[in-house]
């Protein structure tokens, strides 16, 4: 499939493909929606394939790299559901590395997510992104199966359940004791709501278009964030303001940057939303933020 922009569609057409992924549309009520746009013989589903995620494109550090050693591991979580399963990442030299936790989307631990474990692993770190959807299976092959399994997963459970990755991580006999998170959509809302869960037990946090916590938890946060946003999402960016003033009046170190013109998922390489300028600016001041707090 060829890969295309988003500017190629309509801001409209991938404010409905937004809602659909968020699960406030249903896939009959989305492809209903779409119909308008489908002009010169192209078709509603054809529409719909052009925006699924192509997981062929997020490959840029194979899995097979000489320089990584990778793997499934499964971590106790006795508060969530029991136990989480994950993919490590980590440089195949050394003994002892910085750690970073990776947060998915609302879709459970796909391709593009395994992917960005690699890529820091080349970067120097060892990195865990734990499989949100563990308890009702693992991520089933397809986003779209994955939107489903994960509304059948306990929120609070999983949450724990990503507390329980974060800890097992951070003390693992090749960690150096420095604990890190980046997380993208969903993801990006749990760093943020990680922040305050753990506190100094936190060393760096990086939050891609996440939803934000209330003003009364910023006080419990200890680590330094890092927060990206798109300049084209609204939902999510209605709460900057209010997070970023009470950032400020309890002293938190962070950095905040949006990037006009861009959409929700700008960092995602397996769909049209996919902005190579900014996730590249973004993923370049992620590693050197890390690398100033984690290193």
């Amino acid at each position: 499939m060829e890969r295309k922009t988003a500017n190629e569609y309509p801001q409209e057409l991938l404010n409905l493909f937004h809602e659909y992924q968020h699960g406030d549309m249903d896939r009959r009520t989305f492809m209903n929606s779409i119909g308008k746009f489908a002009v010169r013989g192209l078709t509603a589903a054809a529409i719909f394939e052009s925006l699924t995620p192509n997981y062929a494109w997020a490959q840029t550090v194979p899995k097979d790299d000489k320089e990584l050693k990778v793997g499934y591991e499964t971590v106790p979580s006795p508060e969530g559901n029991g136990t989480i399963k994950g993919y490590l990442a980590k440089p195949a030299k050394g003994k002892k590395f910085p750690t970073i936790l990776v947060i998915h989307e609302n879709r459970g631990l796909n391709p593009y997510i395994e992917d960005v474990a690699r890529r820091l692993a080349k970067a120097g770190y060892m990195a865990f992104a734990p499989d949100g959807l563990t308890s009702v299976g693992g991520f089933p092959g397809t986003d779209e199966a994955g939107a489903v399994a994960f509304r059948k997963v306990d929120g609070k459970k999983m949450f724990e359940d990503f507390v329980a990755a974060a800890k097992w991580l951070k003390t693992r006999p090749d960690s150096k004791g420095k604990l890190g998170a980046i997380g993208f959509c969903f993801g990006g809302g749990v760093v943020n709501q990680l922040a305050v869960r753990l506190g100094s037990d936190l060393n760096a946090g990086v939050a891609y278009y996440g939803r934000q916590p209330g003003a009364a938890d910023v006080p419990k946060i200890q680590a330094p964030l890092m927060l990206h946003y798109a300049g084209n999402d609204q939902g999510v960016d209605a709460g900057i303001p209010a997070y970023e003033a009470a950032l400020k009046a309890n002293n938190k170190k962070y950095e905040l940057f949006k990037y006009d013109g861009t959409q929700h998922g700008f960092h995602n390489d397996t769909t049209p939303r996919y902005d190579a300028t900014a996730a590249k600016l973004s993923w370049d001041r992620s590693l050197e933020f890390f690398k100033k707090n984690l290193r």
